[in-house]
């Protein structure tokens, strides 16, 4: 396929490049510097610089570029908060859309999050609604969620990758990352919130290979959803930072994902536990 890689340079588009290219697709990845453009074409890939926000462009480079298929990786974790996150979600999800429907493109596998489902006291699979009553703060982040998945799903084929919390190169949990600060400053808790993890590299692998599933949501986590208070001292103990202190209570919505779905249609997860992983960021 010829696949439009919207985030290229992300923390996922990065790892997903060359798994595209090795698995013999054309991609044309976009990204917000000259740059990282350039670092594109230095792999193998087109790359062109993209402001998501522009309409106009964005609809120029889809109908120029005339794709099989676009990812959608797009967020602003480097240097943006929940609310820019959201405008990303909604605004650029919006523009891309219509791009793709402009130009007939016929598939898009968009990044979407697992922890955004309804309270409930195990971990949640697929079926278990988005948690659109949440209050502010985590409103602004559902409501993102939201906008993206609705406005993905008006491509014929759709693919929703909700993955875990990232970890591994570049992201928060890596040395040296905002996860590895917090645990300097004693500002991480152990406590009883549930998280579902994801390493870079199968998040990314999950990617190329949503190219042929079903349309829907799934659910991109390792075998292993754990509360803070056992995967919190491991990540400590794999940094080298101080243990956390121990903490109890969790939100309702704190509780986890299951992959069964991701893995019935073929996933399987090369570091299948945040237990191991956690040592493996590179």
């Amino acid at each position: 396929m010829h696949v439009f890689l919207a985030g290229a340079t992300g923390v996922i588009g990065r790892a997903l490049v060359p798994l595209l290219l090795q698995a013999g697709h054309q991609v044309t990845g976009t990204s917000r510097t000259t740059r990282g453009a350039a670092r594109l074409g230095a792999v193998g890939a087109t790359g062109i610089t993209l402001d998501v926000f522009d309409e106009e462009a964005v609809t120029d480079a889809v109908l120029t570029t005339a794709p099989d298929a676009l990812i959608h990786q797009l967020t602003a974790l480097g240097d943006g908060g929940p609310a820019d996150n959201a405008r990303i979600r909604r605004d650029g999800t919006r523009n891309l859309v219509d791009a793709a429907r402009k130009a007939g493109v016929g598939r898009i596998v968009a990044q979407s999050i697992a922890w955004a489902y309804e309270p409930g006291d195990l971990p949640a699979d697929e079926s278990v609604p988005l948690d659109l009553a949440a209050p502010p703060p985590r409103a602004t982040t559902i409501g993102g969620i939201h906008a993206l998945e609705t406005t993905a799903a008006e491509i014929s084929d759709h693919v929703l990758l909700r993955y875990g919390t990232l970890y591994g190169p570049g992201t928060w949990y890596a040395p040296q990352g905002l996860i590895a600060a917090r645990l300097r400053a004693g500002d991480l808790l152990a406590n009883d919130a549930v998280t579902s993890f994801v390493h870079v590299h199968d998040a990314a692998n999950a990617a190329l290979l949503a190219l042929t599933w079903p349309n829907g949501p799934v659910n991109i986590v390792d075998h292993e959803p754990a509360p803070a208070r056992a995967w919190a001292p491991a990540l400590a103990t794999a940094l080298a930072e101080p243990a956390p202190a121990p903490g109890h209570g969790r939100a309702g919505w704190e509780r986890g994902a299951r992959n069964h779905k991701a893995t019935a249609l073929g996933w399987q997860p090369r570091h299948p536990s945040w237990r191991t992983g956690f040592h493996q960021q590179k």
